[in-house]
Formats: structure tokens, C-alpha cells, sequence
């Protein structure tokens, strides 16, 4: 079974994943795409093919620096488009990696941009976490430690979501919330 969750920055993806593998009674494991992408930004091939479609103004102390890259890409559609034709056909291969690893386990995967991918059909339950934006502010905010000018940039790039695709929307990822989920499993 594979569920998939979904929601823009900050509603508290991870926390749900987290909570459903702790309620749950089988096992159950959880793969955070967007750590997928800062994983795939370090493979040597992907960085010097960033650093030729970016520049070098994109590293720090010769990493590329994801504050700086965002900063780019969260402004166009176009400089994002450039970094997903870079970044996406490796991300793909770890996460059907994750997923042939665990296939007899629940599999919970937690992206914003999951509906635009072939692996949203792929999910048994859609979740879809629909937290109010100034919550989602606060909390980004303090954990990506960004500014809301870089926040509102991000917000801006993200890709619109129509809750009528999901099996569940949740204002929340309370534990009532979450144990009605898992009774479903």
C-alpha cells in the first residue's frame, strides 16, 4: 500500500507521516521527496550541470547552496523547469528504488509536488494536509530559517492543488485526524 501525502510548505507533511507509522499496526515506512531533491543536488554530475545552467553564484564553499538556488528558480517557472530537467530523472530512480525496496510494507510518500507525478496514481490514499497559510508561514519560517520574503518567493512557486483529488483533507494532523486515516488502512 502506498499513501501519499501532500500540502504546500510548513502544513506538517512529515509530522502526519510520522504519526501514521506510529498508529499504524504494520510496518510502515516514509520517504520525504523534497529531502530526495537536496540529496540528488550533490551528486557530482548534478551539481556541475546546475553550476553550468545557474552559474557559480549557486555554490558556497564549492556545495551548491539551496538558499541561493531558490532564489533563482522560485521566481520563474522557467529557471524551475531548468532545474527539474536536471534534477528529476535522479530523484526518479531513488524513489523507485525506495518503493521496490518496500514493497511489502506501507509506504508513505510526502511531497507538495506529488500530484504532477506519475507516482500520485500510484497511491492507494491521498492525503492532502490544508493548513492555513499564516500557520505555515510561522512554522517555515523557523524551521527552514528563512525570511518571509523568501517564504512568500516559495509560496508563490507553488503549484496550485485541487482537493478534489484526495481521499482525505485535513486542516491538521491531529491525532483524531490521523487515527481515522489508519483505521481505513
Amino acid at each position: 500500500m502506498i499513501i501519499g501525502i501532500c500540502g504546500k510548505s510548513g502544513c506538517g507533511k512529515t509530522t502526519l507521516a510520522n504519526n501514521i507509522i506510529e498508529l499504524t499496526s504494520r510496518e510502515a515506512v516514509h520517504l520525504d521527496i523534497d529531502k530526495v531533491g537536496h540529496q540528488v543536488i550533490t551528486i557530482p554530475e548534478v551539481k556541475e550541470e546546475l553550476v553550468n545552467t545557474f552559474g557559480e553564484s549557486i555554490l558556497t564553499e564549492d556545495y551548491v547552496d539551496r538558499k541561493k538556488l531558490n532564489k533563482i528558480v522560485f521566481d520563474s517557472k522557467e529557471e524551475m523547469a531548468k532545474l527539474t530537467e536536471i534534477t528529476w530523472k535522479h530523484m526518479q530512480i531513488i524513489i523507485d528504488k525506495f518503493i521496490s525496496e518496500n514493497k511489502d510494507k506501507i509506504i508513505i510518500l510526502d511531497w507538495q509536488l506529488l500530484p504532477i507525478t506519475q507516482y500520485f496514481n500510484m497511491c492507494d490514499i491521498k492525503i492532502l494536509l490544508d493548513v492555513p497559510y499564516e500557520i505555515r508561514k510561522e512554522r517555515t519560517i523557523k524551521r527552514d530559517n528563512i525570511t518571509e520574503e523568501a517564504f512568500d518567493l516559495r509560496e508563490k512557486a507553488s503549484t496550485p492543488i485541487n482537493p478534489n483529488d484526495f481521499d482525505y483533507v485535513l486542516k491538521d494532523n491531529g491525532r483524531e485526524q490521523v487515527e481515522r486515516v489508519v483505521k481505513s488502512l
